[in-house]
């Protein structure tokens, strides 16, 4: 967290300067999904969650490949957050997306997000996930 904090603020110093090196490829959007993840993998839900949903809404839905994987995050989150319908819904995407794109980056992500969701398996719709694409956990 500490390293994010310290991008975040490089970033921000950079406005009107010249950017970092490493800034070639970052935005603040890229940033706020990094500070995601870390949140998702932390197991911090709560701050993942708002952070993940407010990027989506703004990301160019053309690039399909970060939006599977941001969703994958966001399906793990809320299934940390013990919304397994939202996560389930997310979950959907994330497989679909893996079926539709030659990525092993996003296979490999639908498999953890079909994993974190076995907890909810008693969930309708998760249960219909499992039941739908619980097969590919065997890849």
């Amino acid at each position: 967290m500490r390293a994010l904090g310290q991008a975040h603020d490089a970033l921000a110093e950079a406005d009107g300067r010249a950017a970092p090196t490493w800034a070639y490829w970052v935005s603040r959007e890229e940033l706020e999904v990094m500070d995601a993840r870390v949140f998702t993998e932390l197991r911090r839900p709560l701050r993942a969650v708002p952070l993940l949903t407010q990027v989506l809404r703004r990301y160019d839905a053309t690039h399909a490949r970060e939006v599977a994987l941001y969703r994958s995050w966001l399906a793990v989150a809320l299934a940390d957050a013990n919304e397994p319908e939202r996560a389930a819904e997310e979950a959907r995407r994330v497989v679909s997306a893996s079926l539709d794109m030659a990525s092993d980056r996003i296979a490999s992500r639908a498999r953890v997000v079909l994993r974190r969701l076995q907890r909810f398996r008693d969930v309708p719709e998760v249960g219909d996930v499992l039941h739908d694409h619980g097969h590919l956990l065997c890849g």
